[in-house]
């Protein structure tokens, strides 16, 4: 489905480990919500407002006495020239704090600026592309809990000796963490200065939802914060993992481990997701409604794992390698499992495979409801408000897989306090930099991304 990425130039495979230390929706995109209350993500901004405040004259640097003119305070303190020089004295002094307070926020937009040439393009030149970039080694780890083995890479930047640390989880995909799309962008945040760690989330390899990606997700930032000093760490998750990373973010298990959480094209209600793939309508959290072509991959998830409310027993394992095979666009393979389906049921796959969804609506929908009770478990509309690190959402304003709609809907439900920044943007399509964005598109991206770089460290 996605080409291959380009091997970067800078990148070096490595086998060693570094030894464990003593962790589309139509119209314009939606503002950028900040929070006021996530004081070590916007302390800097507000010392630049302040000094630029003062640097454009809108606040003196000196106030006369309560009760006294200017004139008669200058008077007061003798010539007036002595006055000149301590004004010439205050704005010297405010240029330099103004230099001091934007030059830490201006670095990092840079290099939000650097990351985003270098994931667009891995061999990328110039030196927008050269900003803030490291060479970088990958190499394989290993988590392990009650199931065994969990495959993860480490990519871990060269010339850093306490980087930072963000764990980096997939969507939606039977390659896990092989995925090109993802294993570009590790390559690229790891470009930066930080250690990512992208663990194999089993059930999401498997193009299923299910709560035990949450665990692995825990036991990543855990495992991840253990190499790094007790450091706390980040977590990322694209696609349905965004929405498993803001309820690993919110597990008390997990929770002191994570310096801050984002959200990738992630879902707030997996329930909504899925009637979104049946019926094509989005809701919104004013009421409203509006119509979206659901991307055709959507409803065969849906049937591929709840297989035995569509298929009846005898069918069951023949009809799961159909599907399987055509998520994995093996199309072929597929139709030739469909021969060993009974008529009925043979008709009905092909149904699906021909996205004729109006002769199985009904049942998708019944399916739906029968399974409503186990979405809270994969959901973070419910837990979201226990979260307490910083949270970013990002989504692409035009993804027909998970709607951005979903985002609107995790901006509503989380903490104020704790809501960094929420951005649906052009600039991107589900979980991929797509198309030509103007120029406000553009700069809000970057910002967000210089809020996330923050944020790691």
């Amino acid at each position: 489905m996605f080409p291959p990425p380009t091997e970067p130039a800078e990148t070096r495979k490595s086998p060693e480990l570094r030894p464990a230390s003593p962790a589309s929706i139509g119209g314009p995109p939606a503002p950028i919500v900040a929070s006021p209350a996530v004081a070590e993500l916007g302390a800097l901004r507000n010392r630049a407002n302040a000094a630029s405040r003062i640097a454009l004259g809108h606040v003196r640097p000196r106030t006369p006495p309560c009760g006294r003119s200017g004139v008669l305070w200058r008077e007061a303190m003798g010539t007036r020239r002595p006055w000149r020089s301590r004004r010439i004295g205050a704005g010297a002094l405010v240029a330099l704090l103004l230099l001091l307070a934007l030059a830490v926020p201006a670095w990092s937009h840079l290099r939000a600026m650097g990351l985003l040439a270098r994931l667009s393009d891995a061999k990328a030149t110039g030196w927008v592309a050269g900003v803030g970039r490291h060479t970088v080694r990958e190499a394989p780890f290993e988590l392990r809990d009650d199931r065994g083995p969990i495959p993860a890479r480490l990519y871990a930047p060269d010339g850093v000796d306490r980087p930072p640390g963000v764990v980096l989880a997939h969507g939606v995909h039977r390659l896990g963490i092989e995925e090109p799309r993802l294993k570009a962008f590790s390559r690229a945040l790891a470009s930066t200065g930080i250690a990512v760690l992208t663990p194999e989330l089993r059930e999401l390899a498997d193009y299923r939802i299910d709560p035990r990606s949450i665990a692995t997700l825990g036991l990543a930032v855990t495992e991840l914060r253990a190499r790094l000093d007790g450091r706390r760490v980040g977590l990322m998750g694209m696609s349905f993992a965004g929405g498993l990373s803001l309820m690993a973010a919110a597990d008390p298990r997990f929770a002191p481990s994570i310096g801050f959480v984002a959200s990738i094209g992630g879902h707030d209600d997996l329930g909504r997701v899925l009637r979104f793939f049946v019926t094509n309508t989005i809701e919104h959290p004013d009421g409203s409604l509006e119509e979206l072509h659901a991307h055709t991959y959507g409803p065969m998830v849906l049937v591929y794992s709840h297989i035995e409310g569509f298929f009846p027993e005898a069918d069951a394992a023949a009809a799961r390698d159909a599907l399987r095979y055509w998520l994995w666009e093996e199309f072929d393979t597929a139709k030739e499992r469909v021969k060993q389906l009974g008529p009925e049921s043979r008709a009905r796959m092909e149904a699906l495979f021909d996205h004729k969804l109006e002769t199985v609506r009904p049942e998708l929908l019944a399916e739906i409801e029968r399974q409503s009770p186990r979405f809270p478990s994969v959901s973070p509309a419910e837990c979201l408000r226990d979260v307490r690190a910083p949270i970013f959402l990002l989504h692409g304003a035009g993804d027909t897989v998970i709607p951005a709609s979903e985002t609107e809907w995790l901006a509503h439900d989380a903490p104020r306090a704790w809501l960094a920044q929420a951005l649906v943007s052009k600039a991107i399509s589900h979980v991929e930099l797509e198309g030509e964005p103007g120029w406000a598109d553009r700069l809000r991206l970057v910002h967000f991304i210089a809020g996330l770089l923050d944020a790691a460290r």
